[in-house]
Formats: C-alpha cells, structure tokens, sequence
C-alpha cells in the first residue's frame, strides 16, 4: 500500500483528500498547527520518519487579502515550507504534488483561456508568492507536480471544513437578503472539490511542471453566478446579483491537463454534478 503524506490535512482540500485516499493508501498528517511553527529539519527529519512514496502539499495562507497585509508571515507558508518540502522530496525519491492557484495569472490583460506557457507577472502577494513557489519547487525538486487550482466549492457536510465560495455566498446572501456583485468583465473557472481531489490520484504520476487543474469556463461571473443560483433554485435570482463593471481575467486553459487523460466539468456542469452528488437535484 502506497503511504501519502499529506500537508494541510485539517484545511479545505486536505481534509477532503484525505478522506478520498483513506482506505486505498496509508495516509500520514502532521498534527494540526504543527507545520506553522517548524523548522526545515524538523520538517526534513518528519518526512523521512514517514518514508512517503508521495507528498501531498496542500497546505497554504490563500486569502489574497490576509497575504497583502502580513506578507511575511505568508512567505513563509506559500514559498519557504513548499521549498522545504521539495528539498525532502528530492532527497527521499518521494513524489511530490503541491497546490498553486489561478492568482498567478491576477493583472494578465491577454482574453481568452489562459495556456501554463505564458509570461506572468501576478498583481498581488499571494500570486507572486505561488509563482515564485512554482519555480523554486521544480528547480529543487524536477519532478514536482504544481498544480494551479481554481477557486473550489463544495457544501457544508460531513464535518468537513467549509469555506466562503460561489454556491455557498449565493445561498447565504439569500438568507441574509443581500445582493452580490459579479462583474460581466470577470473571468475565471470554479471547480467542485470533490472532483479536484478525485483527480489527485491520476494527477501524481504526470510528468513534473505546471499545469492548469480545474474546471474551465468561457461564460463571465455574472453569467456564472445566475447559472449557479438557477441551479440552486434560489429565489428572486434577479435582486439577488448586481452586476458591476470592473476587469479580471483568471480564465485557464487546461488542455495540457487533458492531453494526460484528466478531465473536469465545465464549471457549470459542475454544479449539477455536486448536487447530485448531495442527492439534491433532478437529473
């Protein structure tokens, strides 16, 4: 049995990759808060106790506004522990697949799907700190898997951790009698959780490089936004979403990801497959 040790195992995506993995491989975490405060040999010296065959890095600080105001801190967990464990990977022969995220492609001004060979120059903290990440990972660690994730939902369930995303925000705002505002200029794929961690068994023996993971959508977040709420069957969808006007375009191109074999619902075929998945949908 292959021995997956997991990073971030108490966060969004680790938890769920670890309730995924559970069962068909021997999963290895860390305590939780343990990996804030470590030093690289102490991580060093942790992964080699385990002997993983892979390391899973999910673990990161992502919200984009926390970044801007402690960059330091998040320095430390987006570049400086990736670097580490990269280090370890390479010195182990352990496979290592890690997290990065659509922010890298934050100020891009190029419409249209966004393909991994593009020059980059990230308009924020966390997506400087992910690039820079990608690239101090793979000159370490060659075979590293990066894999640039977009924003991810799921519903609450199960105990597992939640956090603020598309379908969610949408059905609190109805609750609360709340407007959200998309902007028809704003572009960017949503991908449901449970099928990002179901692609991480296949996504562990790609080649090492970059690659844009998730769902892909051609449609702005207006336009998204009122597919999800439809979907959801929410109430006065028209009071619900304000459309703004302001530019972003975080749209990713995943066929490099395809052409191995791993494939996503459109974003808004996604949401079908989740509530479905939540037995709550008429399909």
């Amino acid at each position: 049995m292959k021995r997956i040790f997991v990073t971030g195992a108490g966060g969004f995506v680790g938890a769920r990759a670890c309730r995924f993995l559970q069962g068909n491989y021997e999963v290895l975490t860390l305590p939780k808060g343990w990996i804030a405060s470590c030093t690289e040999l102490q991580l060093m010296q942790s992964i080699a106790e385990a002997q993983p065959d892979v390391i899973l890095h999910t673990a990161a600080i992502s919200d984009t506004g926390y970044t801007e105001q402690h960059p330091e801190e998040a320095y430390r967990a987006n570049v400086e522990l990736p670097l580490w464990l990269a280090r370890a990977a390479a010195q182990r022969g352990a496979k290592l697949v890690g997290f990065s995220s659509d922010q890298v492609y934050a100020g891009v001004q190029q419409p249209g799907s966004l393909p991994e060979t593009m020059e980059l120059s990230p308009a924020n903290v966390y997506g400087r700190q992910k690039l820079e990440m990608e690239q101090r990972m793979l000159d370490a660690c060659p075979d590293t898997v990066l894999l640039r994730a977009t924003w991810m939902y799921d519903l609450p369930s199960y105990g597992l951790p939640v956090r603020g995303n598309l379908p969610l925000n949408l059905i609190k705002a109805t609750m609360y009698g709340e407007k959200l505002r998309f902007s028809n200029r704003d572009y960017r794929g949503i991908t449901y959780v449970r099928q990002a961690v179901e692609n991480l068994v296949p996504a562990a023996n790609l080649p090492g490089g970059v690659y844009n993971y998730g769902s892909e959508n051609r449609e702005d977040m207006v336009t998204t936004a009122l597919a999800f709420a439809e979907a959801l069957r929410l109430p006065d969808v028209d009071n619900l979403i304000e459309a703004v006007d302001w530019q972003r375009n975080l749209a990713m191109d995943c066929g490099k990801l395809r052409g191995y074999g791993i494939r996503f619902d459109t974003t808004q075929e996604s949401i079908y497959h989740c509530l479905n998945d939540y037995g709550v949908a008429d399909l």
